[in-house]
């Protein structure tokens, strides 16, 4: 008996993560290894390569049906194979399997425990716990994973812990010193003081000079404002750090 020939134009893969996308009113997808299309948009992984299974655009995976150039062509305005996969990719959907999917919420947990780990201090301490105390207390808690961001998801964490007072904690923030020649520290006091969490002294003289408790996340901020609106000559200082906050 003959070896029985694959149509011209299909290839058969298995085991995939398929993205679809939709596009001038025709369907397109990319065959990829599973857990790495939420890699590649995280920037987890950044080697092509390491995610598609093959370097080719299908009009239906499951069916080994490769998309013509004509139809690459009329939809994308292009045939160039890199620039559509890249697109699709991007901007296409996909399910996430069993698998991946707690492959996923375990990767997200871990930045959520890291997130909050950074974020906060023991407030009796002033000091930030360890992860595993921060993972416990969290699971103890009952929090449960979405699909939200680590960081939005942290927030939700730190107050759940806070409710539930499975360990004392609160957001640890940052003391600063912003000094600038007055001249400029009069149009920027109020974004300044929008960025603090709490002004403690503040000084108009010769100089503007502002001792403040920000968040973590409003440092990066208040040193680029300062540095771009007076062109490197005013200064950040950093006081303190963890210092808690009630």
């Amino acid at each position: 008996m003959g070896a029985i020939n694959q149509p011209v134009g299909q290839i058969r893969l298995t085991n995939v993560s398929v993205v679809k996308y939709k596009k001038g009113g025709k369907r397109f997808e990319i065959a990829c290894y599973k857990n790495k299309v939420t890699e590649w948009r995280n920037k987890i992984e950044t080697d092509l390569d390491e995610v598609l299974q093959i370097h080719n655009v299908f009009s239906n995976v499951s069916k080994g049906h490769v998309s013509s150039k004509n139809d690459l062509k009329s939809a994308f305005g292009t045939d160039d194979v890199d620039a559509i996969i890249l697109e699709i990719l991007q901007k296409g959907d996909f399910q996430v399997g069993d698998k991946e999917r707690s492959h996923q919420m375990s990767s997200t947990y871990r930045d959520i425990v890291s997130h909050v780990t950074l974020m906060c201090v023991d407030p009796n301490t002033r000091r930030p716990y360890p992860a595993s105390i921060i993972e416990k207390a969290i699971s103890d808690c009952g929090f449960s994973v979405s699909s939200k961001s680590a960081k939005s998801q942290a927030l939700e964490a730190i107050r759940k812990l806070q409710e539930k007072g499975e360990i004392p904690i609160v957001r640890a923030r940052m003391r600063i010193r912003v000094v600038i020649d007055i001249k400029q520290g009069k149009p920027l006091r109020e974004k300044i003081r929008s960025l603090a969490d709490e002004v403690e002294e503040e000084n108009m003289d010769d100089e503007y000079e502002c001792v403040a408790l920000v968040l973590p996340g409003n440092y990066k901020t208040l040193d680029e404002l300062i540095r771009n609106e007076t062109k490197g000559r005013g200064m950040v200082q950093l006081l303190d750090m963890n210092e808690s906050r009630a």
